[in-house]
């Protein structure tokens, strides 16, 4: 490998920003209106944002119209995962199930109180334990319980049954959310074949701009009652604040180049992640690939090397110029056990070493083979010293 070439291997973490979406942020920066006034350039801004609040509805199957634009997809989960969230009608719900293997934006920054939170389990292949949930929900005020589980995991790829899910869920009355950041792009996501409620996005996870995300609802029968940012009534009174022209636009391209290229990325990157996969396992014999045998996302698989630690491995890889990441990039850059292999039952020692691989749209093949050649580099020493010691 170059000496001057780096390998990006954490688009997990974040994706580089695609060129086309580049240049239509670069256009709607130079667009003087603001959407809410009613002059020519206000209107012209305006169209502006509805036309992306389409493309990112045509990605996942839902209506512009209840398309509310936010910060990122943390802020989305913070405004959905709320008491105040309800049908029209009915009482407000007192009670979050959440999934053990959750993004700290949901874990962290639901709105309920502690003692209104529970934990859905998973199994060691990461799946929620839809045994668990289904006696949860038999129990008293179903309907008054919102469910939020993601839709694929961001530290091993794992996809949840979210469609089943979602018809438990309802059978009991109850609503549900799914954090779908991680998979639109990645595999097909249609809303109303999943049954959800309501669905958060981000941009930045599929080559778009950082800062701008999306919540969705299922229909106009839903509602949050306690708006997370208030003042204007702007995104229909769900989200005020001027909207975020260029970082909206750029979103929409970014999810109209996902959906046109997503059959044939998927495929690709399914490939680019089996090899990388076959050569992991050619210079580190004894690596445990993390929920392997279960559907994950194409383009990312999780992996520990016995005796390898993380931290370690992080900082021999960026030597060798390959980015990583050792789970979620959202932990303020600390490296950290992953409450998600934890929660999987992966034993501690395991656990301290897993790294999360992660391809996108500029991944090659010589990437992977670089990066499996700078694998073989950093264990080694690992595999010497183990023979040393024997």
């Amino acid at each position: 490998m170059a000496a001057d070439r780096r390998i990006y291997l954490d688009y997990n973490a974040t994706s580089p920003v695609r060129p086309d979406v580049a240049d239509e942020v670069l256009r709607a920066l130079q667009l003087p209106g603001n959407a809410s006034s009613v002059h020519s350039e206000g209107r012209a801004a305006r169209a502006e944002i509805e036309r992306a609040r389409e493309k990112v509805a045509g990605l996942v199957g839902a209506r512009p119209k209840n398309v509310i634009f936010t910060s990122g997809g943390t802020e989305a989960s913070n405004m959905v995962l709320s008491p105040s969230f309800h049908r029209l009608g009915e009482p407000a719900s007192t009670i979050l199930l959440i999934g053990a293997t959750e993004h700290p934006c949901g874990l962290s920054g639901h709105r309920f109180s502690v003692g209104a939170v529970e934990t859905i389990p998973v199994d060691a292949s990461g799946l929620v334990d839809l045994d668990w949930l289904s006696r949860r929900l038999e129990g008293a005020d179903a309907n008054r319980i919102l469910v939020t589980v993601q839709l694929a995991n961001n530290e091993t790829g794992v996809i949840q049954p979210i469609q089943e899910i979602a018809a438990l869920v309802h059978r009991h009355g109850g609503l549900i959310h799914t954090d779908a950041v991680q998979a639109a792009g990645k595999i097909a996501v249609d809303m109303a074949a999943l049954g959800v409620d309501a669905l958060t996005l981000s941009a930045h996870k599929i080559g778009g701009p950082k800062g701008i995300g999306a919540l969705i609802l299922a229909s106009d029968q839903l509602e949050i009652a306690d708006r997370l940012i208030r003042g204007g009534g702007q995104e229909k009174g769900h989200r005020a604040g001027t909207e975020n022209l260029p970082a909206i636009v750029g979103f929409g391209k970014a999810a109209e180049l996902a959906r046109a290229e997503l059959e044939r990325e998927s495929a690709r990157l399914s490939t680019l992640r089996d090899e990388a996969q076959v050569r992991l396992r050619q210079v580190a014999p004894d690596v445990s690939i993390i929920a392997e045998e279960i559907g994950r996302l194409p383009n990312t698989f999780a992996f520990a090397i016995p005796g390898l630690k993380a931290e370690t491995a992080l900082i021999a890889f960026d030597l060798e110029g390959i980015a990583l990441s050792s789970g979620s990039a959202c932990s303020s850059g600390k490296v950290r056990r992953s409450h998600v292999l934890e929660a999987m039952g992966v034993d501690p020692a395991l656990a301290e070493g897993a790294l999360r691989v992660s391809l996108g749209w500029k991944t090659v093949k010589e990437d992977v083979i670089c990066f499996a050649e700078a694998c073989e580099r950093v264990v080694s020493t690992l595999y010497k010293r183990r023979a040393s010691a024997a």
